[in-house]
């Protein structure tokens, strides 16, 4: 996993960090998110499990108890892999696994808003554009937004369905 953060830091725009973490910060990272029964998904061919194609994961939006059920969602894909589908795995199964407990709200913010594989990879996941933060970073000489998509992971509710209160 940290060599395809590490080419996504060091060759493009979807993450706007400039250095690529270490591999000791990775599984800091990695730590954060599962210690908290958050979702962390890796696709691999069935082949061979040592050989990780994509990863995608959920963190709670802000660390404050009204946003207990809406969630940020990443994926990173291997460069050799791009384009496979193993992405839209790895996020899928994060997304049911957000949706089976309990999550409401899945967000994603995404680097550059000329990145079409990410957008068109949410996209067909059920995320909306809702959002350009424009220019808020810097990265290879250029500013860039961030497209903001989102996803409701809750059942509609039926219309004339009274909601509690």
């Amino acid at each position: 996993m940290q060599l395809i953060y590490a080419h996504a830091v060091e060759t493009g725009t979807g993450t706007f960090e400039i250095e690529p973490p270490s591999l000791e910060e990775m599984t800091r990272r990695w730590s954060n998110v599962v210690d908290r029964g958050w979702p962390f998904m890796v696709a691999s061919p069935p082949d061979d499990v040592s050989r990780v194609l994509a990863f995608a994961y959920a963190v709670q939006y802000r660390d404050r108890a009204a946003y207990e059920k809406t969630f940020e969602v990443s994926v990173y894909t291997a460069h050799t892999s791009a384009r496979m589908g193993a992405g839209s795995v790895a996020l899928a199964e994060v997304l049911t696994s957000l949706r089976a407990d309990g999550a409401r709200e899945a967000l994603a913010f995404i680097g550059d808003s000329y990145n079409a594989a990410s957008i068109g990879l949410h996209r067909k996941l059920g995320f909306q554009h809702v959002g350009t933060l424009r220019e808020v970073g810097e990265k290879f000489g250029k500013l860039l937004d961030v497209i903001v998509m989102q996803r409701t992971l809750t059942a509609a509710k039926p219309p004339g369905e009274a909601t509690e209160t």
